[in-house]
């Protein structure tokens, strides 16, 4: 049984430390809110898992292993569904290329986890109080992150003409009447690549400051994840889910930027991307919900983020008591902001459409509490490292309606690309 302990933080870069620290386990993940004060529903400024105890990697039977995983440990899990679990979903499949290699689905148990909140760590553990004050006193000693001192160039996986020409067919589907929307993305890699994850995690953390940034090691493969969105939480029988659809840069200015605001919350075509995936979240939800508890909190609301200005809004519902927070994973999963509607033959255009297996990108991380409480990531704005084979991918995409401009779509993927290259061009 885990024992908890609380301590006050003197050390201003003990965060930093802490990320630091966490090079000396094959597993490990940090997930930091960046301080996010516009988000009402966030618990923590940053939770760290260190070590497994136990281990969980499916291909099949997925969710129910999930469910029995946590029923058997009744601890804290952390980990990660993969794009392709939509596979087990659904009658699906994926032959694209796939280069990370990952399973359908991962989540462990940690040794250790550390819980920061108000300048106060809280550590649960197994250890004993001695144990836990030299675990404190190490992580203190930590040199703090060197800088950043990476060179790499991106490729496109895909020439401008063909990504373009791509648009130009799913709009085609879209005039068919075969979906309304669909979210196409593309890849930028790099092979024969060697960085320090921990090192440009955290070069790429500030530039971001993300409120669902994760940096995850794992069998020598790394998630550098700096999310603005968040997937699904569950707190009691409260469920929420804040889509994201509708991006635009960050002015020069303060005054430019004020244009920006202004121009997404009156852009016609992202209220109607977004309104779609809201619609589909309400569908997902009510799924698992109790009757007539969906509910729209916020529709097109613009937040501003350090890199980018983004429309969000918030559906919540109240869970039927018959339905496990298994059940309303299973049912809600892939998030439709990376999918389209309708869910299913989006994902069937995707596999046809897109040249790389999504992997984690496009997915979700987090955790689940022992009461079976949750929070969940949508993964973008991330680079999958796999130390192993030396290669570097990173996706980006966005929503494709009848409306899109192929040559606008291309530019939104820079914008969202941007903290990406930079961080991995750091000359």
């Amino acid at each position: 049984m885990r024992i908890s302990y609380k301590y006050p933080i003197n050390d201003s870069d003990f965060s930093n430390k802490l990320l630091a620290f966490t090079k000396k386990y094959t597993f490990s993940s940090y997930l930091i809110s960046n301080k996010n004060n516009k988000d009402k529903y966030k618990k923590h400024q940053l939770i760290v898992a260190l070590g497994a105890k136990h281990i969980l990697k499916s291909d099949q039977d997925s969710f129910q292993k999930l469910s029995n995983f946590h029923i058997q440990h009744k601890d804290w899990i952390f980990g990660f569904l993969s794009y392709d679990l939509k596979n087990e979903i659904e009658n699906l499949s994926s032959d694209n290329r796939d280069d990370f290699k990952v399973p359908n689905l991962l989540f462990y148990v940690p040794e250790i986890i550390l819980i920061i909140k108000d300048n106060i760590v809280e550590v649960h553990s197994f250890l004993l109080e001695n144990e836990v004050e030299d675990l404190l006193n190490n992580i203190r000693k930590e040199n703090v992150i060197s800088s950043n001192k990476s060179n790499i160039n991106l490729q496109f996986r895909e020439e401008k003409l063909e990504y373009l020409q791509k648009i130009k067919d799913i709009k085609n589907h879209i005039q068919q009447g075969d979906i309304y929307e669909m979210n196409y993305c593309q890849e930028l890699f790099a092979e024969n690549a060697s960085i320090n994850p921990i090192e440009v995690f955290s070069d790429l953390n500030t530039r971001s400051k993300a409120p669902f940034s994760v940096f995850f090691n794992f069998d020598n493969h790394y998630l550098l994840c700096s999310s603005p969105e968040r997937f699904l939480k569950k707190e009691g029988n409260k469920l929420i889910s804040q889509p994201i659809k509708g991006t635009r840069k960050r002015g020069v200015n303060e005054e430019e930027d004020i244009l920006l605001v202004s121009e997404l919350e009156n852009s016609e075509k992202d209220k109607s991307e977004n309104v779609m995936i809201t619609d589909l979240v309400r569908n997902d939800l009510s799924k698992t919900a109790q009757k007539a508890s969906v509910t729209v909190e916020e529709l097109f609301k613009v937040y501003t983020f350090e890199r980018v200005h983004q429309m969000i809004s918030t559906i919540t519902s109240q869970l039927d008591e018959k339905y496990n927070f298994v059940d309303v994973l299973e049912s809600s999963f892939p998030m439709g902001s990376m999918t389209g509607a309708p869910k299913l033959k989006s994902m069937q255009l995707i596999e046809k459409y897109e040249t790389t297996k999504r992997s984690i990108f496009s997915a979700a991380f987090g955790y689940i509490t022992p009461s079976s409480d949750f929070d969940f990531n949508v993964v973008i704005r991330s680079i999958l490292y796999n130390d192993i084979s030396k290669y570097i991918s990173v996706m980006v995409g966005g929503a494709i309606t009848i409306n899109s401009d192929e040559n606008q779509e291309y530019e939104e993927c820079l914008i969202k690309a941007k903290a990406m290259r930079d961080v991995l061009n750091n000359d």
